[in-house]
């Protein structure tokens, strides 16, 4: 059976917003190309999609960034995508679908099949995964910023008891953790 994965940045005070000042350096790009090399299908919804695309698929083109950040984002263009949007009409990356409902259902159907890990990356849809369940490894990367504001990490989750596997300790002072449930 395959495991679902999440992987997020995170401020001291608990939020994920990009706006939030994190130290996107090449070591921590290099931490998340392992992750993803881990994957075998990429899933989030509409505003991460917005975020992640074109950008990415660019960098991955073009070659534009370091040579870690680079690998990272051809890394990310690579692995196969899916979308959960009520309101895109289409999308343009490659190898990404879009699919409009059954989160859950699309979840548990791709658990059943063979092949690399099922990677979460928007936290919208990692709090409904989570509701239900159904993340099996955490990768939370803990920055040295208290941001203030912007969306939280799981709001709406309550009593998930997590096991800590492992730590990393960054050059920026940010923190990889490592959760099994």
């Amino acid at each position: 059976m395959r495991k679902v994965t999440f992987g997020i940045n995170i401020t001291l005070d608990g939020y994920c917003g990009h706006e939030s000042a994190v130290a996107a350096d090449d070591e921590l790009h290099e931490y998340f190309t392992n992750l993803l090399r881990d994957s075998g299908v990429h899933i989030f919804g509409r505003e991460t999609y917005r975020l992640m695309y074109p950008y990415w698929h660019d960098v991955a083109v073009n070659g534009s960034e370091t040579e870690v950040i680079n690998e990272f984002a051809r890394t990310f263009d690579a692995i196969p995508k899916i979308v959960f949007s009520k309101t895109l009409k289409s999308v343009e990356w490659n190898n990404t679908t879009l699919l409009r409902s059954n989160l859950r259902e699309e979840i548990l159907k791709l658990k059943e099949q063979p092949g690399k890990d099922i990677a979460i990356g928007s936290l919208n849809v990692a709090s409904q995964v989570a509701g239900w369940n159904l993340i099996d490894e955490y990768h939370l990367v803990v920055h040295p910023v208290i941001a203030g504001k912007g969306p939280r990490l799981f709001d709406s989750v309550e009593n998930l008891r997590l096991n800590l596997v492992s730590s990393k300790t960054f050059g920026s002072g940010a923190i990889a953790l490592h959760y099994k449930k």
